[in-house]
C-alpha cells in the first residue's frame, strides 16, 4: 500500500497563489490578500520616516534595519510570521540574511490593522511576538487613525503610548523621531 505524500505546512505556504501572503501561526496556515490602499500608504509613510532616521541616520541615530514584510521564522518553516514592518538593531543582526528567511527575533514589529486582519494581529500574532521576545510592537489602524505602542515587560505587553488623528508621537524604540501621524493618513 502506497501512502500519499502530504505537504508540510511550509510547502503549502510556498504554493499559495501569487497575490496571497501566507503565515504559519500556532501550526495553522493563514493566507490573506495583498493590502488595500490605505494600509499600503501607512506602511510606505512609516517606512520612509523610520528608514531615514533609524536606518540611514538622517536626522536620527541610525543603527537599525527596517524591513517591509519580512518572512520571520521563529522556528524554521514551522512558526512563520510576516509583519507589515520589522526592525532589528544592527548590533543584534549585523547583516541582512541572503535568503528570504529572517531567523533572528526582531527588536520591533508593526502591524497595520485592517478589518480582515485585526483579530489575527491582536489575538494570535501579538501573543506569538511576546512569546518569542520581540521587545516592541506597534499597532496602527488607518481606519480609526490610531497608533498603539507596546513594550514587552516580563513576557506581557504594556501599552506605552497611544495617539490619534493628527497627534505627534515619540515612543520607544524610536523616541528620537517625532512621528507626525497626519503624514500617515493624508
Amino acid at each position: 500500500m502506497q501512502h500519499a505524500y502530504k505537504q508540510t505546512r511550509y510547502e503549502q505556504l510556498e504554493s499559495l497563489p501569487e497575490g496571497l501572503t501566507g503565515e504559519i501561526l500556532n501550526g495553522q496556515l493563514h493566507a490573506q490578500p495583498r493590502p488595500a490602499g490605505p494600509h499600503a500608504k501607512v506602511e510606505s509613510e512609516l517606512t520612509y520616516d523610520l528608514v531615514g532616521s533609524y536606518g540611514r541616520g538622517r536626522g536620527g541615530p541610525g543603527g537599525w534595519w527596517i524591513i517591509v514584510e519580512p518572512e520571520i521564522h521563529f522556528i524554521t518553516d514551522v512558526e512563520v510570521t510576516v509583519p507589515d514592518l520589522a526592525g532589528w538593531r544592527k548590533t543584534r543582526m549585523p547583516h541582512i540574511p541572503e535568503g528570504h528567511r529572517f531567523e533572528i527575533v526582531p527588536d520591533w514589529i508593526c502591524e497595520i490593522l485592517s478589518p480582515s486582519t485585526e483579530s489575527k494581529d491582536r489575538h494570535i500574532k501579538m501573543p506569538l511576538y511576546a512569546h518569542y521576545g520581540v521587545a516592541y510592537a506597534w499597532l496602527v489602524d488607518p481606519k480609526r487613525r490610531t497608533i498603539e505602542a507596546y513594550g514587552l515587560e516580563s513576557g506581557e505587553w504594556t501599552l506605552r503610548a497611544e495617539a490619534f488623528g493628527n497627534d505627534c508621537i515619540a515612543v520607544a524604540p524610536f523616541e528620537a523621531l517625532n512621528l507626525e501621524l497626519s503624514n500617515l493618513w493624508s
